[in-house]
Formats: C-alpha cells, structure tokens, sequence
C-alpha cells in the first residue's frame, strides 16, 4: 500500500527513522520487500533521475506496482530522489509518486527558495509529500557531484526561514554525512548538534539524513578478495542512526550499501563459479542477501516491527 511521506513521518517523528532505498531493478525490488516484510517495517522506495533513465521510467513504476500486489501488507512510499524541478513535475503529473524531492541546494539560499516554493505548491495540490535539501553533502551520488571543499553543514537559523517559507514536508540537512563509498577519512561522525539545534527552533518538524550509508567493512573486505578495489572505503557507524532518529529525523537514505551487497554477491559468484553464464542462479542469491542486509537496517532504524502500528494508526 502507497502512503505518502508525510503519514509516515507522523508516526515515525522521535520513536525511529524510517529506511530510504534505492532500486534501479527486479532484484533489488524484490530484496527490499522480502527484507520489509521479513522485518515487519514500513518503508520508503526511492527513484532516482539515473534509475528513471536506466532502463525507463515505465518499467521501475510497473514493477513497484507488481510488488505492491505480490506483498499486499506492505505500506511504503514512493519517492523521487534528488528530482530537479522539471522531473518533480513529470513524478507529481505521473499520479504514482506519493513524494518528490526538489534539490536545488546548488543555488543561493533565495532561488533555493523560490523553487522549492514552486514545487511545494505544485505537489500540494496533488497531496503529494516534498522533500527539500539546504546545505550541501560532499561526495558523489550519480548526476549530483559536490567536492569537499563545496561542501557545508546547514545553518540552523536558515533551515527555520527556509521551511517556515518554502512550506516542504521535511528537510534534508546537512550534517557531516556524505554520498558514495567513500564518506570518512578519519574516525569523523554525525553533527548532532546541528540537528538539535533545526529541532529547537522548528520543534516537531521531520529531518532527512543522506548518504547514510555505513560502507560495511567486512562487505568491502570480501568485494577486495573477490577481484575489487575499494581500499579506503567508509562510511556512516550504522549505530548512530536510532539516535539521529530521537532527535526527529525520520527519513535515512541507504544507497552504496545495497550496491556493495551487488558487487559481493556477484564478484564472488562467478569467482566461485567460472563456469556459469546464466544470471538467474546469482540473482537469486542477491535477493535473499539484499533482503537480509534490508531487515538488519531496519533493527538498526527502529522501523522493524513497526508495520502494525503504522497500519492501525494510519487506518488501513
């Protein structure tokens, strides 16, 4: 069952945070539901700009309407990742999407707001949920490429104006996490006292964390003894998520993990196996790996075991 952002996030605000993932195919899709249904959690299916185009748009919405069928228990929200307006348009028209996030965090703080704005009442007259982002993450995430250097944490006082102006659902902030394997050279960890400090000003109001994903080591270790070469790999510890989720963020984005259980899989399958040429047997592997590595997030998250409640609060 599709919900939107918005209903989620009421029940998830201060208790856990809510699993955002990524698909670009059949595997994937069906590893995620096994995984949510396996964990009894809610969750949130992400659509990029580069899964839209990866095959087409057509066939990931057709295929999320089939699993939506296949797991009739399941509740999740459909969201549009990292949209640029036109293609928050296209998903707010398209009647599928329950939620779009505008990135405009590239441009100054005023025109940031005003296409925010745009959106945000473009989407509201749909009843669709909209995500917005101030602040900039480091690292790379398929179109959307910010070096270090560009890189910056939200301003508090400038999220309060931003949301209290733009209207938006729920805000993306910037708070020391970055996308792609490579997040941390250091022993560097979350600034939780940026979140603190949005959630003292606009109490109540759910946050988003991106490029969250925790780069596990041993994941990275068997990649590398299979052939792959991700030395210096790391990201996010996976166990400061459930305290992120305390102080109101209800939405985290877990992308790079869900490829390296890609790569491991399929690295050490055809090293195992030279032999083979037919991709079902590796699939199926995948997807009862993926569908395991999902369920832990969401123990992780808070969200496992929450499915009922959302279902009885949300009276469906």
């Amino acid at each position: 069952m599709i919900v939107t952002t918005k209903e989620l996030f009421k029940q998830a605000y201060g208790n856990y945070a809510l699993g955002a993932y990524n698909i670009n195919n059949a595997e994937q899709t069906m590893g995620l539901f096994r995984g949510c249904m396996e964990s009894k959690a809610p969750f949130i299916i992400q659509i990029s700009k580069g899964a839209r185009k990866y095959t087409d748009k057509r066939m990931l919405e057709g295929m999320i309407r089939a699993a939506d069928e296949i797991f009739p228990d399941a509740i999740f929200a459909v969201h549009l990742d990292h949209g640029d307006e036109e293609t928050c348009y296209d998903c707010i028209e398209s009647g599928f999407y329950s939620s779009v996030m505008i990135d405009a965090s590239a441009l100054p703080f005023e025109e940031n707001v005003a296409t925010t704005k745009r959106v945000v009442d473009r989407a509201h007259a749909k009843g669709v949920s909209v995500e917005a982002e101030l602040g900039q993450l480091g690292g790379v995430e398929e179109h959307v490429v910010v070096s270090e250097d560009q890189a910056h944490l939200t301003d508090p006082d400038q999220a309060a104006e931003f949301i209290k102006r733009t209207g938006c659902d729920s805000l993306a902030c910037a708070i020391g996490t970055s996308h792609g394997a490579f997040k941390f050279t250091g022993g560097q960890g979350l600034h939780f006292e940026v979140v603190k400090a949005i959630q003292d000003l606009v109490p109540g109001y759910p946050l988003v964390l991106h490029g969250s994903s925790s780069v596990p080591q041993d994941e990275v270790a068997r990649i590398n003894a299979a052939g792959g070469n991700l030395a210096g790999a790391k990201g996010v510890d996976a166990n400061q998520y459930l305290p992120a989720a305390k102080l109101g963020v209800c939405k985290i984005n877990i992308d790079t993990d869900g490829r390296l259980v890609w790569t491991r899989v399929y690295r050490e399958y055809f090293r195992d196996h030279p032999e083979v040429f037919d991709f079902r047997p590796m699939g199926k592997v995948f997807m009862e790996e993926y569908a395991k590595f999902i369920a832990s997030r969401n123990e992780l998250l808070g969200s496992a075991g929450q499915l009922e409640v959302v279902r009885a609060a949300l009276g469906k």
